[in-house]
């Protein structure tokens, strides 16, 4: 056991690619042969990885799921910043500058809106559970934008780090939420083509949960939705810490 160990720890990234492959492809013979196709393969397969994940970190009592047990220590590097943020930024080779422009203000316009309902809805429910300083609502409530302006924002106004703390909290279940509840919501907002996939993105934000989300439900929107999702981070990581904050200070 410890050649084997030894060899998949070696080889770990495409020990981790090939996990992936198979969960991925577990998820699709699900969605076939017992879902009859009504959930997309690839909504299964997120939900599978979590689920796996989930156990994995409880046996072995970690904090990175997978990676924390022998032998599949390449998905902290698969899963980690680098790829997510090659896999994000590549995306968008495949959208179309033609049906960017023609989103046109509307476009602009979803960022900003996202970004404010966001951060007052976060910011109501940390007002809820005590939390009235302007730092502390300032963090969380960016956090409810997502898992990245959280703590930039709590960073930037030296916020506690149980706040901290609190706010990627926040971001990583809006992202799981974003993620499993894309392919439910699709055809009742009309998310099929480019124009309402951008808006989704400005609006939501979460570019993990975003582009997971459009990729079980047509891998075709992910470049636009994903491309709004990301400028919706760096507005937020401008707006939060500046603007928000020293609004919330006047007001408190």
């Amino acid at each position: 056991m410890e050649i084997l160990y030894k060899f998949l720890d070696k080889n770990a990234l495409i020990v981790a690619f090939v996990t992936v492959g198979g969960i991925m492809y577990l998820g699709e013979l699900i969605s076939k042969y017992v879902l009859r196709k009504k959930i997309p393969g690839s909504a299964v397969a997120i939900f599978l990885g979590l689920v796996f994940a989930y156990m994995a970190g409880i046996n072995s009592g970690g904090e990175k799921g997978l990676a924390d047990i022998k032998g599949f220590s390449g998905m902290s590097l698969l899963g980690g910043s680098m790829f997510r943020d090659f896999a994000i930024v590549s995306t968008a080779m495949g959208a179309s500058f033609l049906l960017i422009k023609r989103t046109g203000w509307v476009g602009v316009l979803s960022l900003f809106l996202g970004i404010f309902v966001s951060f007052i809805g976060g910011m109501a429910l940390a007002w809820m559970f005590g939390y009235q300083d302007a730092k502390s609502l300032a963090t969380i409530g960016a956090g409810a934008c997502t898992f990245i302006v959280g703590p930039v924002t709590g960073a930037a106004v030296q916020a506690s780090s149980d706040v901290i703390a609190l706010s990627i909290a926040a971001g990583v279940v809006k992202s799981i939420l974003v993620t499993i509840g894309t392919p439910w919501l699709a055809p009742y907002i009309g998310l099929n083509n480019p124009n309402t996939a951008m808006i989704y993105g400005g609006m939501l934000g979460t570019t993990s949960g975003v582009s997971a989300g459009l990729a079980a439900t047509d891998p075709a929107l992910v470049p636009y939705g994903a491309l709004t999702a990301t400028f919706y981070t760096g507005l937020g990581c401008l707006l939060c810490p500046s603007v928000l904050y020293l609004l919330l200070e006047k007001l408190l």
